[in-house]
């Protein structure tokens, strides 16, 4: 699947043999391009705001983060996530390797 969104920026802030931890910043318009995660997730936003989340069958998923709200989502996950919003959204993704389970 094609994505013209200019990319998100992904900063790799940790990573060892239990996780990785990635700071993502989404100025207006940008977007992480189509991935599949291959761990359980979560996600803390530092910056909020509202994201589509673009599905596999094209379909869509608004959604809005909230500061300090964090969530989870499961290994498989596949989306293209796009800042909606008028400013910039962030949040810390923290993906679970095996060996921490």
């Amino acid at each position: 699947m094609t994505d013209t969104h200019p990319p998100a920026q992904a900063t790799l802030q940790v990573e060892d043999e239990r996780v990785r931890v990635t700071e993502w910043r989404f100025p207006p318009g940008s977007a992480t391009g189509w991935h599949r995660h291959a761990m359980p997730y979560v996600v803390v936003p530092i910056a909020g705001g509202r994201l589509r989340m673009d599905q596999p069958d094209g379909s869509a998923i608004e959604s809005i983060l909230e500061f300090g709200k964090p969530y989870s989502r499961p290994e498989g996950v596949e989306h293209n996530v796009v800042n909606i919003d008028d400013h910039e959204v962030a949040f810390i993704e923290v993906e679970l390797k095996s060996s921490a389970l």
